[in-house]
């Protein structure tokens, strides 16, 4: 394949870093989310958050340079276009399923649901041909049991909202491997454009369909929303494409799993909430099981490097 190479172990260090950045932002976000869902509904709060973070990005994507004037994006072929639909819609169903859900579930119960992606990401790979090393293989439950630990209290029982988080995870694992798919093929900026305008698009449609929002909540949510579509979508969602570019699925979901430690951190800062012996073992559980991910670090050909569309 065109434009293939192997990842020099420094530049696969730093795109753990963006990774790492990416579940930080998340994981304060759930202060956000949990905020403005007490003024609209999840269908609006997603839909707006995704605009405006296609809207942030639509400069970088359309900006002129020295070798393009214009600026206009490359051509694609079918599949890669395809693909980009694709993305947004999974996008769409995850981020709807996990908003949904938010509004009869716990936020523990919420976290540890959605984090199962963890050991799903590498599962699902194998159907892609990929192996498991034995570092991944030992980190990926790791991962999952430093998160049961965090954010599950009591016993868990499946209600509905469990059970729309449930199936939310499932279908992030998807996304993972698909952005895997696409950052060979397309450049990191326009999957990320597209997937948030289709996504943002999407759930306002189901807004106008299932809900009813008043311009009072609108207001009173959009700090929230702000917060929400600058940060975590417009930044996180962007870091976490460029930082796939170079680190396999199966660790990319480790390292994302953090965001649960990052969600417990703002909850004691912002909200008072208290760490007791279990959280603390389960962020401890977490951070062992990144540092392992590390050392599954062989060099990586299978997927190609990109060359950004806005070079």
């Amino acid at each position: 394949m065109p434009g293939m190479a192997i990842d020099r172990p420094g530049s696969s260090l730093a795109a753990s870093g963006l990774l790492l950045a990416a579940a930080a932002i998340w994981g304060f976000a759930f202060v956000a989310q949990r905020a403005g869902m007490e003024h609209v509904g999840p269908f609006f709060f997603n839909g707006v958050r995704f605009l405006l973070g296609a809207l942030v990005l639509a400069p970088f994507l359309f900006r002129p340079s020295r070798s393009r004037p214009a600026a206009a994006p490359r051509a694609l072929d079918r599949a890669t276009a395809c693909g980009l639909v694709a993305a947004g819609l999974v996008l769409t169903v995850a981020a709807n399923l996990q908003q949904v859900g938010l509004l009869t579930t716990t936020a523990g119960k919420a976290g540890f649901l959605t984090g199962l992606y963890v050991v799903l990401v590498p599962l699902f790979g194998l159907a892609r041909g990929q192996r498991i090393r034995w570092a991944m293989a030992l980190a990926a439950p790791l991962a999952a049991a430093g998160l049961y630990l965090l954010s599950v209290v009591g016993p868990l029982r499946i209600a509905a909202g469990d059970a729309w988080v449930l199936l939310g995870a499932l279908v992030w694992a998807v996304h993972v491997h698909l952005i895997d798919w696409l950052v060979g093929r397309a450049g990191a900026l326009r999957i990320a454009f597209v997937q948030f305008a289709i996504c943002g698009a999407v759930s306002l449609a189901g807004s106008l369909l299932w809900e009813s929002t008043s311009l009072a909540g609108c207001i009173a949510a959009s700090g929230a929303i702000a917060y929400a579509g600058l940060l975590s979508v417009g930044v996180a969602y962007t870091l976490q494409v460029f930082g796939q570019r170079r680190v396999e699925p199966s660790r990319a979901g480790v390292v994302l799993s953090l965001e649960a430690v990052f969600a417990a951190l703002g909850g004691w800062l912002i909200l008072g909430e208290k760490l007791n012996a279990r959280s603390l073992l389960g962020c401890g559980l977490l951070l062992a099981a990144m540092v392992l991910a590390q050392f599954s670090s062989a060099p990586r050909v299978s997927c190609p490097t990109i060359r950004s569309d806005v070079e």
